[in-house]
C-alpha cells in the first residue's frame, strides 16, 4: 500500500550534515552474531512529543541504546532519521536485532529535537525516553509495546509505539519507480509538492510505514528517482506468535533445611537471593514479557499448612486456593517468603500434582493460541517418580512444557531421566510424543566471582533455550499454523484441591 500526503515537514540535514536524509527499511544493523537467532526489526512511532521550538514544532530523533548482560553501562545501537516539523513522527528508519528468547536484552529509547548538523546528543533538545527489553515488545499484544515516554520532572511526554516483527531469510530485493498525472494542487502560490509513503500491512489489520521517497517540487506531474528496496522490508514478518502462561511451583520439603538456618536452601538472607529465588528470579523476569496480564499462579509443594497441619502437594503460595495468582515475578517472590513463614517444610517430594495441575489448564486450549510453562525449583530428592512419569508423557500432547531447576548438593540422577534427552521418558510402555522437560542443575551456574547477575543470566539462557523448539514441535505436531494474535487469556475456573 502506498500514498500520497502533503508533508508536515521535510527530512532534513542532508548527508554532508551529520543525520541522515533519506531511511529505509533495514538501513541499521550493526549487530550480527555467529550464534544463530531470530532477527526481528523494530519499527518506532511517537504520539504529542513535546515542543521544543519557538516558532515550529520539534524535529524529533530516536536513538536507541543497549545494555550487555551483568553490565550497567548503555551504549548507542543505532539512531533513526530526523523528522522535520511533527510531534507525532513515524520514524522510517528501523533497528534490526538478534533476538534470543532465552536472554533479557534490556532497551532504552531516547528522543531529542534536533537543532543542528552535529551528532553530539548534548547538542541538542532532549525531548524523553522510554525503558523496556525486547521481550516486552515481541510479547505484548500483536508485538506492539505502548508506553509512556518519561524523564522530564514535571512534563507530559507524550507517548512512544515500538512495534516487532521477525524478519524472514529472504534476501531478494526489487527497484521500483514511480511517477504520477494530474496531482491534486495543495500550494496556494505554486503546485504541489509531493512524495510517495509506502506502508506495509501488519497481521493485525494495522500499517507499518517502510519506505518514503524523496519530495519532487513544485509539479504536479512527478517522477520520483527508482530505489531498492528489500522484499522482506515489503511483506509482513510471519512471527510465530503466540501467549506463554508462566506458573512456578516450589519445593517445600524437609530436606532443604530449615529457612532459619544459614544452611538451607531456603534461607532468607535479607542481603542476597537464596538459590531458590534467584532460579526464580532469573527464569521469571525473561517468561513474564511473554504473558500479557503478568499474573502467574504460583504453587508449593511438600509442606504442612496451617492451621491443622495437613501436607499438600499443590499449595497456593499466597493462601488463596481459589486465585493463586502473584503480580508480576515479584509478586512471586513476596508470596513464596510469605510461605516460608508460615508453612512446615515436611515432605514427600511430589510432582505429579503440580504438573497435574498446569496439565488441566493446557488441555482446555489446544489451538496453538496458548503455551504453558511449568517452572518446578527442587533440591532433587523426588518420591513420585512413577506417578511423575506418567503425567510427563500425558503432557507431552499437550501445549506445555516444565522447566526442573535442581538446588543443592544432591545427585540429580532422577531429574536427568526425566529430562529424556539420551532416552525418551515413557510410562506403561507409552513414550511421551515429545521432549517437553529441560532439567539443569543451579550449581553449575554459580560464578566463582560472586557475581549473582551473571549466574541468574546463564541459568536462564540454557533452561530457555528449548522452549521455542518445544512450543514449536507441538505445533507442527499438530498442523497449527501462524494466525493473528490472540486475545488474552482467560483462564477456566479449577480450584486447588489440596493434595494429601
Amino acid at each position: 500500500m502506498f500514498g500520497l500526503e502533503k508533508p508536515p515537514g521535510q527530512q532534513k540535514l542532508g548527508r554532508s550534515g551529520g543525520f541522515p536524509n533519506m531511511a529505509s527499511v533495514g538501513d541499521f544493523n550493526v549487530l550480527s552474531s555467529s550464534i544463530p537467532a531470530t532477527k526481528v526489526e523494530l519499527s518506532v512511532s511517537c504520539r504529542n512529543l513535546l515542543d521544543r521550538d519557538t516558532f515550529s514544532k520539534s524535529d524529533p530523533i530516536c536513538v536507541l541504546y543497549t545494555q550487555a548482560i551483568g553490565n550497567k553501562e548503555w551504549r548507542e545501537f543505532g539512531r533513526t532519521e530526523v523528522i522535520d516539523n511533527t510531534l507525532n513522527p513515524d520514524f522510517v528508519r528501523k533497528f534490526i536485532m538478534d533476538y534470543f528468547f532465552e536472554e533479557r536484552e534490556n532497551l532504552r529509547f531516547d528522543f531529542y529535537d534536533v537543532d543542528s548538523k552535529s551528532p553530539n546528543l548534548s547538542k541538542h533538545d532532549f525531548l524523553g525516553q522510554m525503558f523496556c527489553t525486547l521481550g516486552e515488545i515481541v510479547g505484548s499484544q500483536g508485538s506492539r509495546l505502548e508506553k509512556p515516554i518519561a524523564g522530564i520532572p514535571g512534563k507530559k511526554c507524550g507517548t512512544v509505539i515500538v512495534t516487532a516483527e521477525e524478519l524472514g531469510c529472504c534476501r531478494d530485493s526489487v527497484l521500483m519507480q514511480f511517477c504520477a498525472n494530474k496531482l491534486d494542487k495543495k500550494d496556494f502560490f505554486g503546485k504541489s509538492d509531493p512524495f510517495l509513503v509506502f506502508h506495509r500491512s501488519n497481521e493485525d489489520g494495522s500499517f507499518t510505514i517502510c519506505h518514503k521517497t524523496e519530495v519532487v517540487k513544485n509539479t504536479l506531474n512527478p517522477v520520483w528517482q527508482a530505489f531498492k528496496i528489500s522484499v522482506r522490508a515489503l511483506c509482513n514478518g510471519d512471527y510465530d506468535r503466540t501467549q506463554i502462561n508462566f506458573t512456578v511451583a516450589i519445593d517445600f520439603t524437609a530436606s532443604n533445611g530449615n529457612p532459619s538456618q544459614p544452611t538451607s536452601l531456603h534461607y532468607m538472607n535479607p542481603y542476597q537471593l537464596n538459590a531458590y529465588g534467584m532460579a526464580l528470579k532469573a527464569v521469571g523476569e525473561i517468561i513474564q514479557d511473554y504473558d500479557s496480564d503478568k499474573m502467574f499462579p504460583a504453587l508449593g509443594f511438600g509442606a504442612r499448612l496451617p492451621p491443622d497441619g495437613r501436607v499438600s502437594h499443590e499449595f497456593a503460595l499466597n493462601g488463596n486456593p481459589q486465585n493463586p495468582y502473584c503480580h508480576g515475578i515479584d509478586g512471586v517472590m513476596e508470596a513464596y517468603y510469605r510461605s516460608l513463614k508460615s508453612v512446615q517444610l515436611y515432605g514427600p517430594t511430589n510432582f505429579a500434582p503440580v504438573i497435574n495441575h498446569v496439565a488441566r489448564y493446557a488441555a482446555s486450549v489446544k489451538d496453538g493460541s496458548q503455551y504453558f510453562v511449568l517452572l518446578i525449583i527442587t533440591d532433587g530428592v523426588i518420591s513420585d517418580m512413577a506417578q511423575t512419569k506418567e503425567s510427563i508423557v500425558n503432557a507431552s500432547k499437550l501445549p506445555m512444557s516444565i522447566i526442573i531447576v535442581g538446588v543443592g548438593p544432591a545427585e540429580f540422577d532422577a531429574m536427568e531421566e526425566l529430562d529424556g534427552d539420551v532416552v525418551r521418558i515413557s510410562s506403561r510402555g507409552k513414550f511421551a510424543e515429545r521432549d517437553i522437560v529441560q532439567f539443569v542443575p543451579f550449581r553449575d551456574y554459580i560464578d566463582r566471582s560472586g557475581n549473582h547477575v551473571l549466574s541468574m543470566a546463564r541459568l536462564a539462557k540454557d533452561v530457555l533455550a528449548e522452549i521455542p523448539d518445544q512450543f514449536l514441535s507441538y505445533m507442527r505436531v499438530r498442523g497449527i499454523k501462524p494466525s493473528p494474535a490472540p486475545p488474552p487469556y482467560t483462564p477456566p475456573i479449577h480450584v486447588l484441591q489440596t493434595q494429601i
